[in-house]
């Protein structure tokens, strides 16, 4: 019985390191042994697939001053799960913008376990009803909840409050997940997803 609920637990998860999880990925995109490495320009990649509830884990390291990250619940623009190069990149200098952060809207914890340039992290978003968590390395080091105390403020200080009528849908409605082309080299492998009911 327990093998069971162990078989079930795992049927739960989906992988999205193949290239037939996405839609139409350029060249830039490399997909070898279960990696998918940004390695030229490539444009943002998009699963084919949406998800509002979920739990998505991935691991991923960053070429030294590197940019990209991760969004989900896109519709246009969304949620964004920033990954970069804290020490060289010059936009990570604001918290709000550093990794791990929910991008330009909640900086992550300061003391977050984040490795260097060059070497994997382990990240995991759960999205759950207005609830939002970003984790790395085994901490949560972001939670926010939309409409919640502190959201109005930081929303309205956010690049995203410029899009109209955002406030009412960002980060409100299924959408596919994102991995962002910014120019740099990135790399990601054992990225995972499951829908929570």
């Amino acid at each position: 019985m327990m093998m069971i609920a162990l078989l079930l637990a795992v049927q739960d998860w989906e992988s999205l390191t193949t290239a037939d999880a996405w839609k139409s990925p350029s060249p830039g995109w490399e997909f070898k042994d279960g990696e998918i490495h940004r390695a030229a320009k490539a444009g943002d990649l998009y699963t084919k697939k949406t998800w509002l509830d979920f739990e998505l884990e991935f691991e991923w390291k960053i070429a030294p001053g590197g940019n990209s990250g991760v969004k989900y619940r896109m519709k246009g623009v969304g949620p964004e799960y920033q990954v970069i190069d804290d020490a060289k990149h010059a936009d990570a200098k604001n918290a709000i913008r550093s990794t791990a952060s929910l991008y330009d809207v909640k900086a992550p914890a300061a003391d977050k376990p984040l490795k260097a340039p060059g070497e994997w992290n382990q990240s995991r978003v759960v999205a759950k009803g207005k609830r939002l968590e970003h984790w790395l390395n085994g901490a949560k080091v972001m939670d926010i909840e939309i409409d919640g105390a502190e959201w109005p403020e930081a929303f309205a200080k956010s690049k995203f409050a410029k899009t109209k009528g955002a406030d009412q849908w960002w980060g409100r409605e299924s959408g596919p997940v994102m991995l962002q082309d910014h120019g740099d080299e990135v790399w990601f492998r054992a990225i995972r997803i499951k829908e929570l009911k």
